[in-house]
């Protein structure tokens, strides 16, 4: 209210100044200073141990700060990576901010989305007394499936023998708990076979969810397409895309006819600064209104198959990651997999291993969960709502990177 109150203080005065012929330019953009310095943009970033991608992410934000260069831009992580979000939110108020417009750099929503960081932020604005107002992950606009595209694209310009019609795509989301964002990715595959005219479209996942990379693609050669595409649908580098990346070369060994085409993860692209750029105006021009589509939310309506998670207590459970520094120094400087080969004779591992089937699906998270040096917890910390399909063949848990040297003996046993 004290924001307001003195923007309409102002206002008034302003046509008083009117009134009496005074010019009053100077005092507009006295005005407009003074209201972009009490108001300021947090980017709600994922996190990463890889360098490449925090490097990546920070080049977003400064992306978006120059479309913004009255209204400070900060960035915090929600785990694995400096600074956090209490860490960005301190300094916010270091700089006497008054309202914060956090956007989650996050495609869709899912955990992350609609539980971590908005508890996160909730917890912040209470105990502080700062006013953050929570706007909508990405989503699907037609900004963001001209991003996904333009990758694909790509693909066609560097090979000018492939043709789309004679090609079958494949899109490679992150995978969740959550059907809602899961069905979301199948949508982005369609509207990107049918925006270029690509001769078929599949969709698998890197984890929590299935079709894993591994088996979709198993199946997908089966269709006889010559040629397969395949489009990690995530904004940044990371151990995933390496993941998924490795995982489609396992496939391609036994496919020597087939092409396997790699093209790029999102990145940077105009169109993904455009989206954040939407979603911060979402809020400046509604009065803080979030557009966050509900209808289709596993907490709030009776989705078959997932109605016991329906008015489920909604809390975060990244305490333990939150704040963690980059612990990964192999990365040359994208992710080459070398962490998880020091990690397969690591003692936790071996602790892990001892497990049964059914904990450590309970333990898999929607988020990249190596455990480095540097960052050990109990498995029994805190409990995740039980995924229905977390016994399906195909999947759920994340994928593991094949080193090398495996790929090199299966290639070898082939022959």
């Amino acid at each position: 209210m004290e924001f307001q109150a003195s923007y309409d203080y102002f206002s008034l005065l302003n046509i008083v100044l009117y009134y009496y012929g005074i010019s009053n330019n100077l005092f507009l953009d006295s005005l407009d200073s003074k209201l972009n310095n009490q108001v300021a943009i947090l980017i709600c970033g994922h996190g990463s141990r890889n360098k490449l991608a925090i490097t990546e992410f920070q080049e977003l934000t400064k992306l978006i700060q120059k479309r913004y260069p009255t209204i400070l831009v900060e960035y915090g992580f929600l785990e694995f990576a400096k600074p956090s979000l209490v860490d960005a939110l301190d300094k916010l108020r270091n700089h006497s901010i008054k309202k914060v417009i956090a956007i989650p750099a996050m495609l869709f929503a899912a955990g992350h989305v609609k539980n971590d960081i908005p508890s996160l932020l909730m917890n912040y604005s209470n105990k502080t007394g700062i006013e953050i107002i929570y706007g909508r992950e990405l989503g699907i606009n037609n900004l963001m499936i001209s991003a996904a595209c333009e990758r694909v694209k790509d693909v066609f310009k560097q090979n000018d023998n492939l043709k789309p019609e004679e090609s079958l795509l494949v899109v490679v989301g992150r995978g969740s708990s959550d059907p809602d964002a899961n069905s979301n990715v199948s949508k982005i595959t369609r509207m990107i076979v049918e925006g270029i005219g690509i001769g078929w479209g599949e969709t698998v996942f890197s984890g929590v969810t299935f079709p894993l990379v591994e088996p979709g693609l198993k199946n997908v050669v089966r269709l006889g397409y010559k040629n397969i595409i395949i489009f990690p649908y995530f904004l940044f580098s990371g151990v995933l895309v390496t993941r998924i990346k490795r995982q489609s070369d396992l496939v391609a060994i036994n496919n020597p006819h087939i092409s396997f085409i790699h093209a790029k993860y999102l990145s940077s692209q105009t169109y993904v600064v455009d989206t954040f750029v939407e979603r911060i105006e979402e809020i400046l021009n509604n009065e803080g209104k979030n557009f966050m589509n509900c209808s289709t939310c596993k907490y709030r309506s009776n989705l078959f198959g997932f109605e016991e998670e329906v008015g489920m207590i909604q809390e975060s459970h990244h305490d333990h990651v939150e704040g963690l520094g980059i612990s990964c120094d192999l990365c040359d400087p994208e992710c080459n997999g070398a962490c998880e080969i020091q990690n397969q004779i690591s003692t936790h591992n071996q602790e892990k291993s001892n497990l049964g089937k059914d904990d450590y699906l309970e333990h898999e998270h929607e988020h990249e969960h190596e455990h480095l040096e540097g960052h050990q917890h109990e498995h029994n910390h805190h409990q995740h709502s039980i995924y229905p399909n977390a016994k399906h063949p195909l999947g759920p848990v994340t994928l593991r990177l094949p080193n090398k040297d495996q790929i090199l003996r299966k290639s070898v046993e082939n022959n």
